[in-house]
């Protein structure tokens, strides 16, 4: 066993429900069974049980430089929503060398990522089903909106950063290593984001961009999603460009400024934009390609905002009230927008995001709720709890 003042121990794993509430505040943490999972320049995650309550959990440990605040830290804390990773608890432990510090990170532990769930069904010959799709996409785009609305940009969305539980459908956005609160008038490095996924503007050197860059990244995982291969595989900064031209076509002088209004290199071979029924297999679903063709757009401004993508009639199946899994279990959370997620768009698009039917099961679960707390003197009342909790109401 270790507490969270120590590094975790090196034991096999077992297999425990992620459901137990963390232990209560201010009390230690002691993690047992630790097994690493995962590694690379930033760390190494582990999977490990929290001896308290059975949960398990993920442990990120970074080398933490003492003259800086740790970034991911920070923003992290800020989170608080079900389709981002959320930090549970952190912690410092000493490395092996002298003045060696490290950070812990303690997080929520998922099965699987989007990338095995694809190499899975690549290995097997198999497509992921279109209803999978949907569902990982638009979470996918509610992750987005939410870390937007805080003014959080990523900077790193891939298949490999997305968590997803197969049994409940959840897909959570993780690792926020490379994120970064965007100011306005305040420079940002270009060099980011894995090639793959990686936004033209960045690679046309732009240190002024947006959130926008994140968009782009989706629009390439959602095309992976329904390919089960990278849109767009680069061999390098320069090789990525060309296979962006290959699809998109060359970028028009307005476009370039767009992304770059600094960049002066204009000599580009003129190659038209390719059909994008083409790209995709022949039943791919028009809505489907429509969606993508909408977020890889060349200027960042026009590609579509997450919440406009989540309204798009490609996800209108997901807004049944009658939708079941695969496994026939109901659907994780949809609908339960926080405040801050609906604030910059108009009540037209927040009619169509929330569907009617949750709407009223919203309103009578607070109004059981309300109801119970009266009757039973403010205190004992119980309210219904199969209903979703409440949401906005669309005005």
């Amino acid at each position: 066993m270790a507490s969270s003042s120590a590094p975790p121990p090196r034991d096999e794993p077992v297999s425990v429900s992620s459901g137990p509430p963390n232990p209560p505040k201010g009390t230690d943490w002691t993690f047992v069974n630790d097994k690493a999972i995962g590694s690379g320049s930033f760390g190494t995650v582990y999977m490990a049980i929290v001896a308290e309550t059975g949960k398990q959990v993920a442990v990120k440990k970074v080398l933490q430089d003492k003259r800086f605040k740790n970034r991911e830290l920070q923003i992290m804390k800020m989170l608080d929503h079900a389709n981002v990773t959320v930090l549970h608890h952190n912690f410092y432990s000493e490395g092996d060398k002298p003045d060696e510090t490290y950070l812990n990170l303690v997080m929520d532990f998922m099965p699987q990522t989007v990338y095995s769930t694809l190499r899975q069904h690549t290995k097997a010959k198999k497509s992921l089903p279109l209803p999978v799709v949907k569902l990982y996409a638009y979470q996918l785009f509610r992750s987005l909106a939410y870390i937007h609305s805080l003014g959080i940009c990523h900077r790193d969305i891939k298949p490999q950063n997305l968590l997803v539980d197969p049994e409940t459908g959840v897909l959570k956005l993780c690792d926020f290593g490379s994120a970064k609160i965007l100011v306005r008038g305040e420079p940002n490095v270009a060099y980011i984001c894995s090639r793959y996924y990686r936004a033209p503007e960045l690679i046309f050197g732009a240190t002024a961009y947006s959130v926008a860059i994140d968009v782009w990244s989706v629009g390439c995982v959602v095309a992976e999603l329904l390919l089960g291969t990278p849109l767009f595989p680069g061999e390098s900064g320069v090789d990525q460009l060309v296979e962006i031209i290959k699809v998109l076509g060359t970028p028009t002088l307005d476009e370039i400024q767009s992304m770059n209004p600094n960049y002066t290199e204009y000599k580009f071979p003129q190659v038209k934009a390719y059909p994008w029924p083409k790209v995709f297999r022949p039943r791919t679903p028009v809505e489907a390609i429509d969606l993508v063709s909408r977020l890889l757009r060349y200027s960042p401004e026009v590609r579509l905002k997450p919440l406009e993508a989540c309204a798009a009639p490609l996800f209108d199946e997901l807004r049944d009230d009658e939708l079941k899994l695969p496994s026939g279990r109901p659907p994780p959370p949809l609908f339960d927008f926080k405040p801050q997620e609906l604030f910059e768009y108009p009540p037209t698009l927040r009619k169509k995001l929330i569907p009617e039917w949750y709407s009223k099961r919203a309103a009578a679960t607070t109004a059981a709720a309300t109801a119970g707390g009266a009757a039973g003197g403010g205190g004992g009342g119980a309210a219904a709890t199969t209903a979703p909790p409440a949401a906005p109401t669309p005005s």
